[in-house]
């Protein structure tokens, strides 16, 4: 009796293991059947167990193409029945994907955030003139509130110029301006006091709602 004892290690490997080891064995008995006739009326019968395990989804046709496909993985392919769906290629699903890009083509300034290369672009696209011009104070005054939020402690402007002028390939120059940016003093103020307001209106919403859930109950 002890002999016959069998340990997960040496089971054979599930390749789908949330639907158990009950469904693997199904699979790898319909594999063994000898006519085609049995392999198919076999894989219905799996199919139909696979959906009971999920019956919220079994009779949506689009989950039905996922079982199928998932009855052929479980079969390592080997499977030879009739589906109503193309049968998947192994080669596809083995296939590795292609490498994602980083958004982000300077991940050393992470802390400006994705979308300042955006608004640099767009910049650089502008005609000369005091519209533009404005623009390009914006975006450095910008780039300084971030910098910031990321370091609390001053920076200066010559630092913010330097950023956008690698940002932006050398088309946006202001290293040489005499302009200066908003002070740093201003710029946390700033940012702390909307932080605050958000804090507090928060505050306010949530007293208002107790205050709300207490109406109408019977004080003693």
């Amino acid at each position: 009796m002890i002999d016959d004892i069998e340990y997960n290690t040496e089971r054979e490997h599930l390749i789908i293991p949330e639907y158990g080891r009950h469904v693997q064995k199904m699979v790898n008995f319909a594999k063994s059947r000898e006519t085609k006739e049995e392999r198919n009326k076999v894989s219905k019968a799996i199919i139909a167990v696979m959906g009971n395990l999920q019956p919220h989804l079994r009779d949506v046709p689009d989950f039905q193409h996922k079982l199928w496909d998932q009855l052929f993985i479980m079969a390592n392919f080997e499977l030879d029945v009739d589906s109503p769906y193309e049968k998947p290629l192994k080669e596809v699903l083995e296939e590795r994907p292609e490498t994602l890009e980083y958004p982000q083509n300077f991940p050393k300034y992470r802390f400006y955030g994705n979308n300042i290369k955006t608004m640099i672009d767009v910049a650089v696209s502008w005609e000369e003139g005091d519209l533009k011009e404005a623009l390009l104070y914006t975006i450095a005054n910008h780039m300084k509130k971030c910098f910031l939020n990321w370091n609390k402690d001053t920076v200066e402007d010559y630092v913010i110029f330097n950023h956008l002028f690698e940002l932006s390939n050398g088309a946006i120059d202001l290293k040489d301006s005499k302009e200066a940016l908003t002070d740093s003093a201003s710029l946390l103020k700033s940012s702390a006091k909307k932080k605050y307001t958000n804090t507090s209106n928060k505050k306010g919403y949530q007293k208002k709602t107790n205050n709300n859930s207490n109406r109408g109950k019977k004080r003693y």
